[in-house]
Parts: C-alpha cells; sequence; structure tokens
C-alpha cells in the first residue's frame, strides 16, 4: 500500500438550492465528519440552522448515509469518481420544536371531556 488516502471532492446541496462546497474529504472520513463540516459552514443568515448533527441527514445516490459509515463504505457505484460528487443534506426540525408540538397534541387530548350521559 501507498498509504496515500484517495480524496473525493464532495458538494453538500443545501434545502433552499445552493451549495457548501466542493471541498476534498478523506474516503477514511466519516459521515459524522461531513455532517460537522457542514453545520461549521451553514451560512448563518439562513433559516431552519442545525444545531447537532443528529438534526442532518445526508443522501447520496438515492440512500440515507449513517453517521459511522465512512466515505470508502458509502460509495456508490454510480458516482462519478472523476468528478464532484453532489450529497443533498436534509434538515430535521430542531427536537425542541417536536416536543412542544407532541405537548400540544397530549394537552388538546386532556382538555376533552370524557364524560357520557346515559
Amino acid at each position: 500500500m501507498s498509504g496515500v488516502q484517495e480524496q473525493l471532492e464532495i458538494r453538500f446541496r443545501l434545502p433552499d438550492g445552493s451549495d457548501i462546497g466542493p471541498k476534498n474529504y478523506s474516503t477514511a472520513s466519516t459521515v459524522t465528519t461531513l455532517k460537522e463540516s457542514i453545520i461549521a459552514e451553514w451560512p448563518k443568515e439562513m433559516e431552519n440552522q442545525p444545531r447537532t448533527v443528529n438534526d442532518l441527514k445526508l443522501i447520496n445516490a438515492g440512500r440515507i448515509l449513517e453517521d459511522n459509515n465512512t466515505l470508502a463504505e458509502c460509495r456508490s457505484p454510480i458516482c462519478d469518481l472523476s468528478g464532484v460528487t453532489t450529497m443533498h443534506v436534509v434538515v430535521r426540525p430542531p427536537s425542541i420544536e417536536r416536543e412542544i408540538k407532541r405537548k400540544e397534541s397530549k394537552k388538546s387530548k386532556e382538555n376533552q371531556c370524557g364524560c357520557v350521559i346515559l
């Protein structure tokens, strides 16, 4: 082995159609590393900013990539190895907002009358 890590050039397509990158990553990089890079470079003026890597999903060639996998493990045979690979970024709603929605739905159920008139 030559000891040289293979590099992939990756562009991240954000939900609004804008891009981060392209930037070179080692095939030994994990999906979590990519997500950390996306969070660090996320445009500050954009709404719905991710706070943690759990707020992001990366999609490549129609597959959602698992956090602990490396780029080498995620490589798709349909990707053009000589060019830029575009990965799509999906932002999950913040868990706080989801928790508020859950509490509101429970609250509305609690306020319903459970009386039965015979």
